[in-house]
């Protein structure tokens, strides 16, 4: 069983490290989440230490998910800056080790994301992710509407390009 909590920033901060081993065990597994191999400790947490000031500001919301093993996953929600774009905000970086895959908890996060963004007034969620991937399959079966995929959008970790799904899912 994993507990979700929302990570305050001195939670964020104490986290960073968790938080990278999971970012580089992801890339390492195929994840296409923006990074290319080789793929280490010292640049996944170089890459969540510049998150900081967005989770600070509450621009970006980040949640972890604790096991008897430690942070098995993540989800983030960044909220739309601008003055005509409030009500929506993008489910960003869903992530889980791959020794807990299967389990159920990429859905869980995924819900915890969505009903905090709709507790804080969103009534649109976007997302992107690999098509054919498993998170395209969640995105899917979870009530998501894809509205579109552009091909070759992004390379995987080891260089291949990938096309790309891209999601939305109305809140009430």
């Amino acid at each position: 069983m994993h507990t979700i909590t929302r990570l305050s920033v001195d939670d964020f901060d104490r986290s960073v490290k968790t938080l990278a081993d999971l970012l580089v065990d992801v890339v390492a597994g195929g994840a296409s989440l923006g990074f290319l191999l080789p793929f280490d400790q010292d640049a996944a947490a170089a890459w969540w230490r510049a998150r900081r000031p967005a989770v600070a500001e509450g621009r970006l919301v980040v949640w972890a998910a604790h096991g008897p093993d430690g942070v098995a996953g993540t989800i983030s929600l960044a909220m739309a800056d601008k003055p005509n774009g409030r009500h929506r905000a993008e489910v960003v970086k869903l992530m889980v080790h791959r020794d807990a895959r299967g389990r159920g908890l990429a859905r869980a996060l995924l819900a915890t994301a969505e009903q905090a963004a709709a507790q804080a007034g969103a009534t649109l969620l976007l997302l992107d992710t690999v098509t054919g991937s498993p998170a395209d399959h969640l995105y899917g079966s979870a009530g998501w509407t894809r509205f579109g995929v552009v091909p070759d959008y992004a390379t995987s970790p080891t260089g291949v390009l990938e096309d790309c799904s891209f999601f939305y899912k109305r809140l009430t």
